[in-house]
């Protein structure tokens, strides 16, 4: 496995919408296996695709309770509202407070090409939720408020 560069604000990719993964190949769950690598190195919650430069719509995340891979990913439903502080790996030294829904219903496909349905709550929520903004070209600090440096 490798660790990829992280791409940071500025690079015009992660204003770029992600494009659909037509088939699960060697290259995609490499791809899917080194950003999960890179993320745990940079000790981070999550990453999308874009963050380092492949457009492609795939997502890790692990809010604690074990990694999470989902290919295509898609939010199903949400449900109430709640804000929160975020930051994220390509905007570094940033954080800002989100409004985000308290709980979503996100389906998409695993490793194997299997369709899958989680439905979160708290901290894997809002991490979904921002890394799917990701595959759509969109940052936490375009829906944040209060933003500042730490």
């Amino acid at each position: 496995m490798a660790v990829y560069k992280i791409i940071e604000l500025g690079n015009r990719i992660l204003r770029e919408r992600a494009k659909p993964v037509p088939k699960i190949t060697p290259n995609i769950l490499k791809l899917v296996d080194n950003m999960a690598e890179t993320m745990y190195g940079a000790k981070g919650v999550g990453l999308a695709a874009p963050q380092v430069g492949v457009l492609k719509r795939v997502i890790t995340v692990d809010a604690g309770d074990g990694l999470i891979e989902f290919i295509n990913p898609e939010i199903l439903k949400t449900e109430g509202q709640e804000i929160d502080s975020e930051g994220c790996l390509s905007v570094p030294g940033t954080i800002g407070d989100v409004v985000r829904a308290a709980e979503v219903e996100v389906r998409g496909l695993d490793r194997r090409g299997k369709q899958c349905v989680i439905r979160a709550s708290g901290l894997l929520a809002r991490a979904l939720q921002h890394e799917i903004d990701h595959l759509d070209g969109i940052l936490f600090i375009d829906r944040a408020q209060n933003i500042r440096k730490i």
